[in-house]
């Protein structure tokens, strides 16, 4: 029967650790199995990342592509479909988070027009899509734009 004090790996399954550099009689004695030359026979060699041996590499032959915006603004997106479900009348840029309908907290918040809106809500977030305005003005609502980073 097998319990925790007699269990062991399966035959076969763990080999014993090759000791190089131990002597002749090993047969991993003197270049402790490195071969006789070349860097990789040296003490502190390591190889860098992306390394292929001399080859150009490959992150190097590969033209560079596309552009990155450094004024880029990034924000938690809220779609109005998931507003209508989470069942309250007035939102306020905490609540994004306390019904987790955002994530990120340095963020600002985006509302889009994915999903209805059925019931009168005030709604505030940093920003609108335009079909979202029309969306919440529509049924009633009221949107308030945020300044700045309250969350």
């Amino acid at each position: 029967m097998i319990s925790l004090d007699n269990l062991k790996p399966a035959k076969g399954a763990v080999r014993k650790r090759k000791r190089v550099g131990r002597g002749p009689g090993s047969g991993y004695g003197v270049t402790a199995a490195r071969g006789s030359n070349g860097q990789k026979s040296r003490s502190g060699y390591s190889r860098s990342r992306g390394f292929e041996g001399g080859q150009m590499p490959l992150v190097r032959r590969l033209p560079k592509r596309g552009f990155t915006n450094i004024f880029r603004q990034e924000f938690n997106i809220v779609h109005l479909g998931d507003l209508d479900r989470c069942g309250l009348d007035e939102i306020t840029i905490a609540d994004y988070f306390a019904k987790n309908l955002a994530r990120r907290r340095g963020l600002r918040i985006k509302v889009l027009a994915d999903g209805a809106l059925t019931r009168k809500m005030k709604i505030e977030a940093h920003r609108f899509s335009q079909a979202a305005l029309d969306k919440i003005r529509k049924a009633g609502g009221e949107a308030v734009v945020c300044q700045g980073d309250e969350n």
